[in-house]
C-alpha cells in the first residue's frame, strides 16, 4: 500500500479521493484501487488528481479527519 507524502493531494483536505487514516492517526493510506480524485474547491477544482499530485493551496486532510476510535469507543 502506498503511504501519501505530506503537501500532496492525498493529505489535502480538498482531495475527493478515497483514503483512510492509518491507526497511528498520522498515516494517510490512498486506496490502491481507486488512486484519482476530484479537487473540491481548489485551485484544480473538478479536475481529476492523483495522489503525488501538488498545489500551493494545500490544506491539511488529518487535522479535519475524525481522531482513530480506540478499543472500548462506540
Amino acid at each position: 500500500m502506498q503511504i501519501a507524502e505530506p503537501k500532496r493531494c492525498a493529505t489535502c483536505k480538498r482531495w475527493g479521493g478515497v483514503r483512510e487514516l492509518a491507526p497511528d492517526g498520522s498515516t494517510v493510506l490512498p486506496d490502491p484501487a481507486r488512486l484519482r480524485g476530484p479537487c473540491i474547491e481548489g485551485p484544480w477544482h473538478g479536475s481529476l488528481r492523483g495522489p503525488r499530485n501538488a498545489c500551493g493551496q494545500w490544506v491539511d486532510w488529518r487535522e479535519a479527519a475524525p481522531p482513530p476510535a480506540t478499543d472500548g469507543e462506540t
